[in-house]
């Protein structure tokens, strides 16, 4: 591969970001601004050259501090079976929202990136999908119907913005000793509770707050309550008992949705562990940290993760690494098109469940 020399790179740097443009459509692997041609031509650099300084060292980034570092690739029809979200840095190179994205935005800050599945308020049961390559979000199914979460009295959808900490695992082969239960098989869940609806697929950063242990049909299934760090309210709110000083009935809400949210469906009510109290910002540190350690000897085949897809574009020390090319086949390959379902009436409807 030809050097970059500290001239050009300066050169690139001063790229004016207007000229460059990725669609949030279609994997932008070959795109390079407009106004960089006669720069690479000059330093006969090809453009697999240039990318790799992108990726590397984000030179192509600096003048775009504004943009968001992710962008989605959707395919499929929404509203369809074949519906789903895929990942891509700002440079177009394809990324896995499980194995590739860090679980820190900032670790000196104690920063997290969340991963947004289900923005606040919708009911479409949206969810990282860990058997396929890439792990693009997907639209739970059952018998071939989408799914969609009831709405029970007084709750609509979602009450927060849920979603996943990036390279996190519930290992289902370890009992945590304070619930006496194993992991759930998923990334660890996160409930963002700030005012502002986000989008889904969307990478925002959050500092955590505490976090509450449902006990899911016998597993551990930790939910991190965390906030937007841009929120207006989130400098005041640094652990759990602010929650409920600045969001007065959040927390009782959280654990009651929790408990009933399967019973429409003919499921018993869930349990929790600590008798439904949420632990304090410290615990759920400690929680995340142990799951990113799952998660790593998942993701370098030191741990069985049986139908897990660990494929990955970033991890060059994960066995299941891939390059770029392969991972943009992936994305062309993912099935386009599909049957649009209607959505049922009773998607709206209001459930009233009365606790024993």
């Amino acid at each position: 591969m030809a050097k970059v020399s500290k001239s050009f790179l300066r050169l690139l740097t001063n790229i004016p970001s207007k000229r460059f443009h990725v669609s949030l459509r279609k994997p932008a692997f070959e795109i390079i601004p407009s106004s960089a041609s006669s720069l690479i031509n000059k330093a006969n650099l090809n453009t697999t050259t240039v990318q790799s300084s992108c990726f590397k060292q984000d030179l192509l980034q600096k003048p775009f501090i504004k943009m968001p570092m992710y962008e989605i690739i959707e395919k499929g029809n929404a509203n369809s079976t074949n519906y789903s979200i895929y990942f891509q840095s700002t440079c177009g190179k394809p990324l896995s929202p499980l194995h590739d994205i860090p679980l820190f935005a900032n670790k000196e800050k104690t920063i997290y990136n969340m991963i947004v599945e289900i923005p606040r308020w919708t009911n479409a049961k949206m969810e990282i999908s860990m058997q396929t390559p890439l792990n693009p979000i997907k639209q739970d199914i059952k018998k071939d119907k989408l799914r969609f979460v009831a709405n029970c009295f007084p709750h609509k959808g979602y009450i927060w913005n849920y979603g996943a900490f990036p390279q996190t695992w519930e290992n289902p082969d370890h009992i945590e000793p304070t619930t006496g239960c194993k992991g759930d098989n998923d990334p660890i869940d996160v409930l963002e509770i700030g005012y502002r609806v986000a989008k889904r697929g969307e990478v925002i950063q959050v500092k955590i707050l505490g976090t509450v242990a449902l006990i899911d049909e016998g597993e551990t299934d930790w939910k991190i309550i965390a906030i937007n760090v841009k929120d207006p309210l989130a400098e005041k709110l640094n652990d759990i008992e602010d929650v409920d000083v600045y969001f007065p009935g959040l927390l009782r809400a959280t654990v009651e949705w929790f408990k009933i949210y399967k019973i429409p469906d003919g499921k018993p009510e869930n349990q929790f562990a600590f008798n439904g109290d949420a632990k304090n910002a410290a615990f759920a540190a400690d929680v995340i940290a142990e799951v990113h350690k799952f998660w790593q000897g998942l993701v370098k085949s030191k741990i069985e993760g049986s139908t897990i897809s660990c494929v990955n574009t970033t991890n060059a020390d994960s066995p299941f690494h891939i390059d770029t090319e392969e991972a943009g086949n992936i994305y062309k390959e993912a099935p386009d098109g599909g049957i649009v379902q209607e959505i049922p009436d009773t998607v709206d409807k209001w459930h009233f469940i009365h606790l024993k």
